[in-house]
């Protein structure tokens, strides 16, 4: 597969004109329910890259009610047309978890691959998880000191 732009590079510096939305985490039913109330006020702030149909980038921060970011994450998906009659081929590469209160991050780096599944069929993928090194922890960090900067 030959490489992407760089900005569909995980953990890559964000184009100077991605604008973040800014949502609530639930919808108003789930936020007026008695189970909704744990989460009221909390936000998720996004931004969506996308390359035509090739490839989506999405960068995600959670946020508690006093605004403070609980959880992050980082996805690049990639979709490679396949020869005729071949499946295309999928690649997708996240980082992702929880920010605790202490700023310590828990969370785990996915690389998933293969063919994407035909109709009726179920995926084949190998799904490869392994613990974020700390130099992509605090990219992660970066990135998301930066969406909050931008968001409305």
């Amino acid at each position: 597969m030959t490489s992407p732009a760089p900005w569909h590079a995980l953990l890559a510096p964000l184009p100077a004109d991605a604008v973040p939305r800014r949502k609530p985490v639930g919808s108003p039913e789930v936020l007026a329910s008695p189970e909704g109330a744990a989460i009221a006020g909390w936000e998720q702030v996004s931004i969506e890259l996308t390359a035509a149909g090739a490839g989506l980038r999405v960068l995600l921060a959670v946020l508690d009610a006093s605004a403070r970011p609980i959880a992050a994450s980082d996805h690049v998906f990639f979709r490679r047309p396949g020869a005729p009659g071949e499946p295309a081929f999928i690649r997708q590469e996240s980082i992702g978890g929880r920010i605790e209160a202490d700023g310590s991050f828990s969370g785990t780096c996915w690389l998933v691959t293969g063919p994407e599944p035909r109709e009726e069929e179920p995926p084949e993928w190998e799904s490869t998880p392994r613990p974020p090194t700390e130099a992509e922890v605090a990219a992660l960090r970066a990135l998301v000191t930066e969406l909050l900067a931008r968001a409305p």
